[in-house]
């Protein structure tokens, strides 16, 4: 099959990856088009300086930039290789970088790559530039190296043209032509290329080409310095390239590479240098490319002084050259991968690197072609993951320079974002304030994890201490708060959760078509239910409550399931689909005294006849109208209660004047984290994704395979016998030995999965972790080890859920 016409706008080290994969795969009506010469564009990949390290606390980047390594390991042009696999280094001169060497040390183990810990010594033997004195430990990945770049990229075009793609060079993009809201070419300077698919890869300039068809692209080009020694004395004489391992000091943001006998630095130290897409130069007004910019000499003095004290040797060379490259960078640090919510047809596989060029190339090749990605999760780089205000150009620049100057921080896993803040708040957010709440951040609503005035609530419980690493961004607080919700009632914020209202005379067809449940049930109902891809992987678990004949509330994960309901709706206008978070607020009133605080202030019966569990009715609470429905995810009897952002603060008010004479609490985040996994709740995006299915994640009895056809079905038919891998609930006896998510699971010495989510479970005294486990090691009494820094923790597989297996809590 030659498959669709597709246009790639850009011929770099991503527009070339696609190209190749997209033709391997059957569909080769595909032109490249770049407005610089090939192989050598002048945008970011043509001045990369190409060092792979794999290592990331996502398993999707990791993975990505591990097929990015084994396919660029088969490439040459007339037997040059496009990879040098020299190994990568990490070293640490501080307690604090050792530490998390062992962290990352965790995270490339849990995704199954090859990597070491390193002594002084052994650091040495590997990079003997390195000043035995300066460092304190290291971690070494074999399987990393160096990048050809522009090698690499003449390799693909090579493979994609034997195929058929062609490859315009010297052909400037001058609009993106589209009609009735779908791609049909793009016009250069050198006439119109029909198109019914459009693939942005211009990196630097993506931001431009995407406003071609009203797109906002939340990405910034910013200045990364690179700089060359001269020769090197001590290297006088190496005839290779690149000898030793790529080297990292991120103590000082500081990375090296060898060439021959001098030495590449690189520097994320420096003041964040952002530019404007619409600001670089053309190929032709460039003196060299038009990502390179003239070099500071005066932002890489700090550079020069750390890199002379690490490498000695470099103290006998200077800086012979520099620039100022132009790189790619996101809100969240994450590429931008995925098709317009706008105009069909077009899409975008922007603000990514070397490092991961070739994993998107087939990540994206696998959607076009089969309409979903098998060899990746990419839930975390779909473009359409943003809220609005994401993309507001005041918060795309200060959080990609933000994520600039972190980009090798330690950061914590809870650690909030920094400026702007605040942006969204919910109606409750100045009583959360008066009662001294500490925020942290979702989707940019000012969340509490904890607050000050329980602080008395401490005093006579029995509340471990953690480590010092789960220590931060916690209080005792948090678990006598959660002690609490259980003891006598609590008020939970839970505006941050999306919010969408589906209606429509085609409304509950078009639910029963996209959810895995049956949710076309009588008025009141409320069904927990999952959204599968056709593959039969998970995109979302929500709840589906039905309040009136042709209207739903849908409890959903953020903004990427209101991209999928709206790509799926019918044609006729049947149904609409509308996202209310924003107007709307939620409070979770839950606990054992939960009732006697809510019926006394409504006429309503709120009795467990009058409610049953997973039901949902309106009333009034006070003045307030609500709509209330009855579930719990920490596993109490309670209610959420929904009204209009305008009473929001009059229905706290009013139920915290009748909980706080029943010596009832307000409840934060860490309280209600520690709550859902006494009760085994999964978390989407943590504990499952959209590499899992139902019945590995556990939560098959969401599936209604009696009913008739919904997305996904027949491919979790197949799946649903051959279940290899399961999400299992582990417990940690030892009370300080919390663990936070990411760490390698030890079967012995061999790693076996990965922790999902984690925490300190108040009420039944352990620690928890659920984790991915082959389905042979997921039986309850199965000794395991979780890798936590340079600890084996010790963890038993446990039946679940760990709190009220009966039910008889919330059901009460």
């Amino acid at each position: 099959m030659a498959g669709p016409r597709v246009v790639i706008i850009g011929a770099g080290v991503v527009g070339a990856a696609l190209a190749d994969e997209i033709s391997a795969r059957g569909w080769t009506e595909v032109t490249v088009v770049d407005q610089g010469p090939l192989p050598a564009t002048g945008g970011s990949s043509s001045h990369a300086p190409g060092l792979v390290f794999q290592t990331n606390p996502s398993k999707a980047m990791t993975e990505m930039a591990r097929y990015t390594v084994e396919k660029f390991r088969s490439l040459d042009v007339d037997g040059k290789p496009c990879f040098l696999q020299v190994g990568g280094l990490e070293v640490a001169t501080t307690p604090e970088r050792l530490a998390e060497l062992h962290r990352r040390h965790g995270w490339i183990t849990a995704w199954g790559v090859e990597a070491r810990l390193l002594t002084p010594d052994e650091c040495v033997e590997q990079h003997p530039l390195v000043d035995r004195d300066k460092v304190l430990g290291g971690l070494l990945i074999p399987t990393d190296g160096l990048a050809k770049a522009v090698l690499a990229v003449e390799a693909q075009i090579r493979r994609a043209t034997e195929r058929g793609v062609r490859f315009l060079a010297r052909h400037e993009v001058l609009d993106v032509r589209q009609d009735e809201g779908r791609v049909t070419g793009v016009l250069t300077d050198r006439g119109e290329i029909p198109a019914d698919i459009v693939v942005c890869c211009a990196g630097i300039w993506g931001p431009k080409i995407a406003r071609m068809v009203g797109m906002n692209l939340p990405l910034t080009p910013l200045a990364h310095q690179l700089a060359w020694t001269g020769p090197i004395p001590a290297l006088a004489g190496q005839a290779e390239e690149a000898v030793r391992p790529i080297l990292r000091h991120q103590d000082a943001d500081l990375y090296y590479r060898d060439r021959f006998d001098t030495i590449g630095i690189g520097y994320y130290g420096h003041r964040p240098m952002p530019v404007s897409a619409d600001d670089i130069l053309s190929v032709d007004q460039a003196e060299q490319m038009p990502s390179v910019l003239e070099f500071t000499e005066e932002d890489f003095e700090d550079a020069w002084a750390a890199t002379r004290s690490l490498l000695p040797a470099t103290r006998e060379a200077k800086i012979e050259e520099g620039i100022n490259g132009l790189f790619s960078f996101t809100p969240d640090g994450y590429p931008l991968l995925g098709e317009s919510p706008d105009v069909k047809g077009f899409w975008v596989a922007e603000a990514v690197w070397v490092t991961h060029s070739a994993g998107v190339g087939r990540a994206v090749a696998e959607w076009l072609v089969d309409g979903y990605c098998s060899s990746f999760d990419l839930h975390e780089c779909d473009v359409n993951r943003f809220e609005p205000h994401q993309l507001a150009p005041e918060y795309v620049l200060a959080r990609d320079c933000q994520n600039f100057a972190e980009v090798y921080d330690i950061l914590h896993p809870l650690q909030p974002a920094g400026e702007p803040r605040p942006i969204r708040t919910s109606p409750f957010y100045a009583r959360q304030r008066e009662m001294g709440a500490f925020f942290l951040e979702a989707s940019g609503w000012e969340r509490p994890q904890w607050y000050e005035s329980n602080a008395s609530l401490v005093e006579g419980r029995s509340i471990p201490t953690p480590n010092d690493w789960a220590a931060r961004y916690w209080s005792p607080i948090v678990g006598a708060e959660a002690q609490a919700t259980r003891e006598t009632v609590a008020l939970y914020d839970m505006t941050a959760l999306k919010r969408l209202e589906v209606s429509g005379p085609g409304a509950a067809a078009f639910l029963e078509h996209l959810c895995t449940g049956k949710v076309d049930k009588s008025v009141g109902s409320v069904t927990y239910t999952l959204l599968l891809d056709r593959d039969g992987g998970i995109r979302s678990d929500i709840t589906v409550a039905k309040l009136a004949r042709e209207l739903f509330q849908i409890g959903a994960n953020g903004n990427l399931d209101l991209d999928w309901f709206t790509r799926h709706l019918p044609a006729d206008g049947s149904v609409q689909v509308r996202d209310i978070t924003s107007g709307t607020c939620c409070v979770g009133l839950w606990g054992p005294l939960a009732r006697k605080v809510l019926q006394p202030l409504t006429e309503n019966d709120f009795s467990g006849a009058g409610l049953k569990y997973f039901r949902a009715q309106r009333a009034h609470i006070g003045s307030v109208p609500v709509t209330a429905m009855r579930l719990s995810y920490v596993g109490e009897l309670g209610w959420e209660l929904y009204t209009t952002a305008d009473l929001g603060q009059k229905l706290w008010d009013t139920l915290w004047a009748a909980a706080e004479p029943l010596g009832g609490v307000v409840a934060g985040r860490g309280a209600f984290n520690s709550l859902r996994l006494e009760k085994g709740y999964r978390s989407f995006g943590t504990d499952m994704t959209y590499e899992h299915d139902p019945y590995e994640a556990g939560v098959g009895f969401a599936v209604k395979l009696d009913k008739e056809d919904f997305v996904g079905k027949a491919a979790l038919e197949r799946r649903k016998a051959d279940v290899r891998r399961k999400l299992s609930c582990l417990t940690i006896d030892d009370p300080r030995a919390v663990v936070l998510g990411k760490e390698p699971v030890y079967d012995g010495d061999r790693a076996v999965g990965y922790v999902t989510s984690a925490a300190y479970g108040y009420t039944i005294g352990k620690g928890i972790a659920y984790a991915w486990l082959p389905a042979e090691l997921a039986t309850p009494g199965t000794t395991v080890h979780i890798g936590y820094f340079d600890q084996r923790v010790e963890a038993v597989v446990a039946e679940e859920p760990l709190f009220d297996p009966t039910m008889s809590r919330l059901r009460g």
